[in-house]
């Protein structure tokens, strides 16, 4: 693996070469870069950040003012990217203007290193991005405090096409106009292309030039890969001074890679579905590319008769060690999604464009009449959901966790008031995988959907308990639930009781011990707190591990069991400390007199969640098995525990 050094940039700026010729090598090395960090990181997004490349290139080398002002300078030229997925290109360009350093771009998603999303606390970073459609809304609010103050400086934000969907891209463009906020250049990055699939096909948002006319903002289109075109196109949307601007780029997701580029390759049974939207390639995928990009490189310096690029060596990733064996629970959740469907024709299942993350394409093929893309809008599939819960239906609703418990949480409220039963599936909950970002990051859905009363929260924590949870959710519930789930694959299989069966406030005891309980729930925190078990186990401490798979419903004599005999009670959260879990389940413990003198102890998160690899984020946090066994010795017996080495069971695969 290697990698282009700053100084070849360097080299080329200093050549005074013909501007579209520069541009086009330009940008090229630094997709080259982009796809060694994104391979290096182990995930990221590699179609969108090569599809918005040429443009952010032009933007910084050749229009805004930012190194020249300064970072911090009021009259600054602003730019950001309001779906943020295009992040690791934008931190490639940093690096060759002196914004980012090389460590810094090499740990894109590891702690201390770069987010998978904007994040501001990065330098050149902007704005906080990738839960989408807030990008406008910020722009326009850094347009009127540039004015306000009168401060100097354009603004450019970047959109998705497929982003246009969300509701409240349409509240900003309703009022830029009226507000005046005519400095405003907004660009679409029009790659066509959602997740994986065709905007077109989830949630067409044409005729999107005469949508936005009718705002009273003044429309021009692009090619987006076309540096003539991308100059004159922003020229003239800078001498237009009477209305707010949207210029529609006309972009390829994956420009700069055949492979990534070629749709037709990425038929699926008749199904275009785009492979590159996330993800890092394989070794050869990955060589593939690298030659295809170093050969472009080679062929426009030979154009120009200048020195050939150099590439410098970087150590490849050492190879990970083989680990436990693991399960998706995603996959057990579509799977019986699918087996009760054949029985029950009330069963209609709502995605937000993430069928394939949320695994729903079996359910997606099996019963096309039954499933409804609701694309990048999930308050309207949630009121949706409701209009379908109202007609005697029961709709189950997919989403990740943090876009879904937040973003759609009065529309939840509302449909909790109509006495109806649906399902929502929140996925990707919890803080692991904790390389996207913050934005990804789902540690507020206890809380939110535990302040609704008539709402049962279940989280499991493998294949079997996945099943029981969805059967219990459709048969069973007499109210709605929130299925709580982990998203990519467990660190690691560990078995139920064999008689187990899922009981409303009811959970399992994985381990039998004597001297205190500890409670968890979900793949990720139950196995850190079953190898947590087994080091204090080795040191004399006699540790109850239990999994209580409903979070915020207790049954008590099922309760009075498992904290019978203890003198401590540990309760491992997933989500913040406060508002939890932890909160829940001590009310419970208070509310049937079962508290008593014992100790009361809760772990979690008690700040924002740190970015980086699994086994970074947890011990950062505090929540590694080896932090786990540290605290519960030291809370009961005071003294601290020898360092115990904690084999990492965790893939960095992540969707998002």
């Amino acid at each position: 693996m290697d990698y282009i050094d700053r100084k070849q940039f360097q080299k080329i700026n200093e050549l005074k070469l013909n501007k579209n010729e520069f541009l086009e090598l330009y940008a090229a090395m630094c997709r080259y870069n982009t796809l060694v960090a994104v391979k290096k990181a182990g995930s990221g997004h590699l179609g969108s950040s090569f599809s918005a490349m040429d443009i952010i290139v032009y933007l910084y080398l050749y229009e805004l003012n930012v190194l020249q002002e300064g970072l911090s300078s009021p009259d600054r030229d602003i730019y950001f990217s309001s779906k943020g997925h295009d992040v690791p290109g934008l931190y490639s360009l940093f690096y060759t203007l002196g914004i980012l350093e090389f460590d810094k771009l090499i740990k894109l998603r590891k702690l201390r290193g770069l987010d998978g999303h904007p994040d501001v606390r990065i330098k050149g970073i902007e704005s906080n991005t990738g839960s989408l459609g807030m990008g406008i809304s910020k722009a326009k609010g850094m347009m009127w405090a540039k004015k306000y103050l009168q401060n100097k400086g354009n603004i450019f934000v970047l959109t998705g096409d497929g982003e246009f969907q969300e509701g409240q891209i349409y509240e900003s463009l309703q009022s830029a106009a009226h507000q005046r906020l005519n400095d405003l250049i907004v660009i679409m990055d029009r790659n066509k292309l959602q997740t994986d699939m065709f905007v077109s096909d989830i949630n067409d948002i044409e005729n999107i030039e005469q949508k936005v006319s009718s705002f009273k903002w003044h429309v021009l289109k692009m090619n987006g890969h076309d540096f003539t075109e991308i100059e004159r196109t922003i020229n003239t949307a800078k001498s237009i001074s009477d209305k707010p601007k949207l210029i529609i780029a006309d972009t390829v997701k994956g420009k700069g890679v055949s492979f990534m580029e070629n749709m037709e390759s990425m038929n699926l049974d008749g199904k275009i579905l785009y492979k590159w939207h996330s993800g890092a390639p394989d070794d050869s995928t990955f060589q593939t590319a690298c030659e295809e990009l170093k050969t472009k490189i080679d062929r426009i310096t030979g154009d120009l008769e200048i020195d050939k690029i150099e590439f410098t060596f970087l150590e490849n990733q050492s190879k990970s060690a083989a680990s436990a064996p693991k399960e998706y629970i995603t996959d057990a959740y579509g799977a019986e999604l699918c087996e009760l469907a054949q029985r029950r024709n009330d069963i209609v299942v709502l995605d937000g464009d993430l069928s394939a993350d949320c695994k729903l394409r079996g359910f997606e093929k099996k019963y096309p009449n039954r499933f409804i893309e609701n694309g990048i809008a999930e308050q309207d599939m949630v009121s949706m959901a409701g209009g379908l819960a109202r007609a005697g239906l029961l709709p189950v609703v997919n989403t990740f966790s943090s876009f879904l418990a937040a973003r759609a949480n009065e529309q939840i409220y509302n449909n909790a008031c109509e006495k109806t039963k649906i399902i929502y599936t929140a996925h990707f909950a919890g803080f692991i995988p904790a390389g996207p970002g913050k934005s990804h990051q789902s540690v507020r859905d206890i809380s939110l959907f535990g302040s609704i009363p008539n709402m049962t929260i279940i989280q499991p924590c493998n294949n079997l308990e996945t099943k029981l949870t969805v059967d219990y959710c459709v048969e069973e519930a007499n109210e709605n639930c929130m299925i709580r789930l982990n998203i990519g694959p467990s660190p690691g299989i560990f078995d139920l009781p064999a008689d187990y069966k899922l009981e409303k406030g009811k959970g399992s005891i994985l381990y039998e011990g004597t001297e205190a309980v500890i409670v968890a729930y979900g793949a990720i925190l139950l196995h850190e707190v079953i190898e947590g078990a087994k080091i204090l186990n080795k040191s004399g401490i006699s540790l109850r591990v239990v999994n209580h798979p409903f979070l915020n419903r207790f049954d008590k004599d099922w309760l009075e069991k498992v904290v019978k005999g203890v003198e401590s009670i540990f309760v491992v959260d997933d989500h913040n400390i406060s508002g939890g879990f932890g909160d829940l389940f001590l009310s419970a413990l208070v509310e049937y007199k079962l508290l008593g003198n014992k100790e009361f102890y809760k772990l979690g998160l008690k700040e924002l969640p740190e970015c980086g690899t699994p086994s970074e984020v947890l011990k950062y946090h505090n929540l590694d098995a080896q932090s786990i066994a540290e605290y519960i010795m030291n809370k009961t017996k005071g003294i601290s525990l020898q360092m115990v080495v904690h084999a990492d069971n965790y893939s960095e695969e992540a969707p998002q």
